[in-house]
């Protein structure tokens, strides 16, 4: 049977990853992957950051050597327009390349951005699992000073080293899953807007979105610093969420009311957690606003050391509640559970049923 409102002239085209490598060394198999699979021609990009360069940058071009591909490494600052215009202007400038993107997150955005403005493959490595962008057709970019999230090729390939992933901190990993368990409250929000709006809606991409909460959630316990194991658990669910929203056409099964308030807080706060930190506290309050077992929620980010209040962000208890009166307007086209706005008295009375806030 097919999914509500499914058909071709919605959702024209699914790009997928085409091959997922998640093992231990598997840094050392960039070359060999990009050759003997993915038949790739050109110059190997290497997009990352000074950091990332170090971590997983130095090894990849070593690798892309190996297997007989010239490379060049270029270096970036952040996720911006800024950065996807130095990376496109070399791109024009040096010929024909595949690019790959090294990093947690900020170098894929770019690279992703940039394979999509030039049609080039793109290959995505992570060195960190903090959010779904390592495997997903959306690119996060900060332009003009506020980041937006765009269409944007999905990858060739993610090729996830579990001992570097693993190495890396364990708040990069405990934000990721947040950043899973909010798919909860994002596909409440997708079937509001269906049911009142008229809004897209698929069935597949929903359910597959909710196992994957699921999933993260009932094994929170086992997720812990240094272990490969899981990392794989959180890595395989960041491309799960990554293919709910490819199938989807649009990020709906991964953002809804709680990325808002995410990227609310990013424009009020004096100092921004890590966005899928930021994501999961959403979670909580508009999972009390949906009047679903925002406790449970709450309870599963406590246990895989996520922040679950304003103090375990490093924000202020006011930085919540403006982030709550202003999360509507962040994407005013995109229907949730808050509506066209809520009140201050109802924010901070959300705010302080759910803990998040204390006074």
């Amino acid at each position: 049977m097919m999914d509500q409102n499914d058909d071709f002239s919605v959702f024209p085209f699914m790009e997928l990853p085409r091959g997922i490598l998640i093992k231990r060394g598997a840094i050392l198999e960039v070359g060999n992957v990009c050759r003997n699979r993915f038949h790739l021609s050109g110059r190997g990009l290497i997009v990352c950051d000074p950091i990332t360069e170090e971590i997983a940058g130095k090894a990849v071009e070593a690798s892309l050597s190996d297997s007989g591909y010239e490379t060049d490494i270029i270096r970036i600052e952040g996720a911006t327009d800024r950065s996807v215009e130095i990376v496109n202007e070399y791109v024009e400038e040096h010929g024909k390349y595949f690019i790959l993107g090294v990093g947690g997150g900020r170098p894929i955005d770019v690279a992703k951005y940039v394979a999509t403005i030039r049609g080039l493959d793109f290959i995505s490595v992570p060195t960190a699992a903090s959010h779904d962008g390592i495997a997903s057709s959306r690119s996060s970019i900060e332009m003009d000073g506020r980041k937006r999230s765009i269409k944007a090729v999905a990858p060739l390939g993610v090729i996830a080293d579990l001992s570097i992933i693993a190495g890396s901190p364990y708040r990069l990993l405990a934000s990721g899953s947040a950043d899973i368990i909010s798919n909860y409250t994002a596909v409440l929000d997708w079937r509001l807007a269906h049911r009142l709006k008229g809004v897209t809606y698929s069935d597949y991409a929903a359910a597959l979105s909710e196992m994957t909460a699921k999933l993260v959630l009932e094994r929170a316990a086992e997720i812990r610093p240094g272990l490969e194991e899981s990392v794989r658990i959180v890595v395989k669910a960041l491309v799960s969420s990554s293919v709910a929203m490819s199938i989807a056409g649009s990020s709906r099964p991964a953002s809804g009311s709680e990325h808002m308030f995410a990227h609310s807080l990013d424009l009020v706060a004096e100092r921004p957690a890590l966005h899928g930190e930021e994501a999961g506290v959403g979670t909580i309050m508009m999972m009390y606003l949906h009047g679903g077992d925002w406790k449970r929620i709450r309870d599963a980010l406590s246990i895989l050391g996520a922040p679950i209040n304003a103090e375990e962000l490093g924000v202020k208890d006011d930085e919540v509640i403006s982030a709550l009166l202003q999360a509507h307007r962040i994407r005013p086209e995109r229907y949730t559970i808050l509506g066209t706005g809520i009140e201050e008295k109802a924010a901070r009375k959300i705010a302080l049923v759910t803990g998040v806030i204390s006074h």
